[in-house]
């Protein structure tokens, strides 16, 4: 579905990512991980049209995306859940939803509402109630509601367990999983790489703006350098 090839990006004249490429099956949920600065963000910010490619190229479902605006690439079937959540604060629960279906024109917009409604019942209590008013985990809740209201095929994720109690981040992965089964393909940039593990079939590594590491999850979380890197604090 996704191939990032010799993937170049990054900000203004410097580049975060060198030569990255990675793979995303469909209908797999696929983890990207590292620590802060590996180019995570900027990763998934290049695919989604937000940051410019220097060089390499990204193709969905066989057609290169890299040099499409974002919207473009929404249309297309991809949407993002942005690190720190990023809901408009002076807007309702409800018009939050509504944001994530702007590029659509179709008669469905009311049955994904109510399909989001019923997957996060929290949201529908509070669907009148602002945003900016709710807690970390009730925000989180609302921007993956917000992108699946564009109907994506691939689904990508930023940090999705940022700030949250843990609790609030079983639930959060949970519902991860279950997007995934029901058919969405999963893109999850995750610092958590005992969490990213558990849901994702195949991971990489991202170290200094490079892959450093790839394998089946099962590879990973036997690895003694995943383990010593990341593992052992999860």
């Amino acid at each position: 579905m996704l191939e990032v090839r010799n993937l170049k990006a990054g900000y203004g004249a410097v580049d975060v990512l060198d030569s990255v490429s990675l793979s995303v099956p469909a209908g797999a949920c696929v983890c990207l991980v590292g620590a802060n600065g590996a180019g995570k963000t900027t990763t998934l910010s290049a695919i989604c049209g937000l940051l410019p490619v220097t060089s390499g190229e990204i193709v969905l479902d066989g057609n290169v995306i890299s040099g499409l605006k974002a919207h473009d690439i929404v249309r297309r079937g991809v949407s993002l859940v942005p690190e720190g959540r990023r809901v408009v604060a002076n807007m309702t629960v409800e018009d939050n939803l509504l944001v994530g279906a702007y590029t659509r024109r179709d008669s469905q917009v009311g049955a994904d509402l109510d399909d989001v409604y019923r997957r996060f019942g929290r949201l529908h209590e509070r669907r009148s109630q602002y945003a900016g008013s709710m807690s970390g985990g009730e925000q989180q809740m609302l921007a993956i509601g917000r992108a699946l209201m564009s109907r994506p095929r691939l689904l990508l994720l930023d940090e999705p367990s940022m700030g949250l109690a843990p609790q609030i981040v079983n639930d959060i992965f949970r519902t991860i999983r279950e997007i995934n089964e029901a058919g969405t393909t999963v893109l999850l940039v995750e610092q958590n790489v005992k969490k990213a593990l558990s849901i994702a079939s195949y991971g990489y590594v991202l170290e200094s703006g490079r892959v450093d590491f790839e394998g089946a999850v099962n590879v990973l979380a036997q690895s003694p350098q995943i383990v010593e890197a990341y593992l052992g604090s999860a």
